[in-house]
């Protein structure tokens, strides 16, 4: 049976972030992506023009369908923007019997809000203590904890901090910091620090979602938490090695590299 994932997440119309990078990704990773679509945004390579959240009867039905009928092998969160949205989510998680991803996603590639502030204590104490694993970078880090991460060794303070919140694993990620791009994975115990070489290439619209949904495609298929984030590492570095220009502004990352031969 081909795995599936659920990603609860909004829509961005022009298909580099959001559920549409979430289900580019599942297919690239060879597992069934399926979707609950949170919020609505009208998005483009030059930022976000609009947004407008489902109501919640809406989210919690899309879920409900999917996962009594289909039924799940990883969920992944993304764009939840209210308080009400994020704690329907958290209540919806907590009563599957499947490991969850959790971007905590507070802010677009382009700096548009995409979680309310009210709703920041609900993910606190509502979102990430059912995360298997909790992936923010470190703005969101910021927005969750108050910590500013400014360099490499501020990232294990940062990730004890968001592990005070209740999820088993946190991978603070160091993409913002000069040098290589760095990121540490950890549940309190166990430490990983994942490296790889920076490429200069401005087209990384979706890295997150990419990412939150390259592990949830690991773990569906069975992979320990390190060796989900390990191989969805190297397929999200690939995938901004690869991005393109699209429109005026900053364009996607490459979901299809694999499968292309000139790359």
């Amino acid at each position: 049976m081909i795995p599936g994932v659920l990603t609860v997440a909004g829509s961005d119309s022009g298909g580099g972030a959001g559920i549409q990078a979430d289900l580019k990704t599942m297919l690239a990773l060879g597992v069934h992506g399926m979707s609950v679509v949170t919020a609505v945004t009208a998005q483009n390579s030059l930022g976000v023009q609009g947004a407008w959240e489902l109501p919640v009867e809406a989210v919690r039905a899309q879920y409900r369908s999917v996962v009594d009928d289909i039924g799940v092998q990883a969920v992944k969160t993304g764009m939840l923007a209210s308080a009400e949205l994020v704690e329907a989510v958290a209540d919806l998680i907590a009563g599957t019997d499947a490991p969850a991803v959790v971007d905590p996603v507070g802010v677009s590639k382009h700096g548009d809000a995409l979680l309310a502030a009210s709703a920041l204590d609900s993910v606190r104490s509502k979102l990430l203590p059912v995360a298997t694993v909790a992936t923010p970078n470190l703005d969101e880090v910021a927005q969750i904890t108050g910590l500013r991460v400014e360099s490499e060794r501020e990232m294990r303070p940062a990730a004890a901090a968001v592990l005070e919140y209740g999820p088993r694993w946190v991978l603070i990620k160091g993409g913002h910091l000069p040098g290589d791009a760095v990121d540490l994975l950890t549940d309190g115990s166990e430490e990983h620090w994942l490296r790889a070489p920076r490429h200069d290439n401005r087209h990384t619209h979706g890295t997150g979602c990419t990412l939150a949904s390259a592990i949830a495609s690991g773990l569906a298929k069975g992979r320990s938490v390190p060796e989900a984030v390990a191989a969805a590492k190297e397929y999200v570095t690939g995938a901004v090695a690869a991005g393109f220009a699209l429109g005026g502004g900053i364009g996607p990352v490459d979901h299809g590299w694999p499968f292309r031969g000139d790359v």
